[in-house]
C-alpha cells in the first residue's frame, strides 16, 4: 500500500520496492540464482525469523532450499504491505507473511543504485506467536 498523500517520486520508489519484494517471494525467482542476484544488494544482510544472520552470498546459496522455494510446496502469503520513502533512493517496507501456517512480521529496506536499480539491502523477519 502506498500512502495517498505521497508524491509521484515516493509512489514510484515504493512501487518498485514492493514489486521487488513480491518477486523475491515467488518460488520461480527464489530458485533462479540469476534473478535473485539481480534483486539483492551486494551489501545485503538479513536477520531471519530464526534469528540467524544472513549475508548476500549465504542467502543466494540457500534461497532455493528455504521456505517458499519449491514450486509445488507452501508459498508465502504476504499481507498489509506498506512502504515509505526514507530518503532519496531508500525505501522501507513492512508487511506480514504466512507460510505453512506460520506467521511473521517483516521489514525490508530497498536501496536504489544507478546502473542496478532497486535492490534489497536489509531484511528482518520476526515470528508472530500463536495467540
Amino acid at each position: 500500500m502506498i500512502d495517498s498523500a505521497a508524491n509521484d517520486t515516493e509512489r514510484t520508489a515504493v512501487a518498485a520496492a514492493i514489486d521487488g519484494e513480491l518477486r523475491l517471494l515467488d518460488p520461480t525467482v527464489r530458485v533462479s540464482a540469476t534473478e535473485a542476484r539481480a534483486l539483492f544488494d551486494p551489501e545485503f544482510i538479513e536477520v531471519g525469523a530464526s534469528g540467524r544472520r544472513w549475508t548476500y552470498e549465504e542467502m543466494l546459496a540457500a534461497l532455493p532450499e528455504l521456505d517458499g522455494g519449491a514450486e509445488d510446496g507452501p508459498r508465502f502469503e504476504p499481507s498489509g504491505m506498506r512502504g515509505v520513502l526514507l530518503a532519496p533512493g531508500l525505501v522501507h517496507l513492512t508487511y506480514e507473511t504466512v507460510i505453512d501456517g506460520r506467521r511473521a512480521r517483516r521489514s525490508s529496506i530497498w536501496r536504489h543504485c544507478a546502473g542496478t536499480g532497486w535492490r534489497l539491502y536489509h531484511h528482518q523477519g520476526t515470528p508472530v506467536p500463536e495467540d
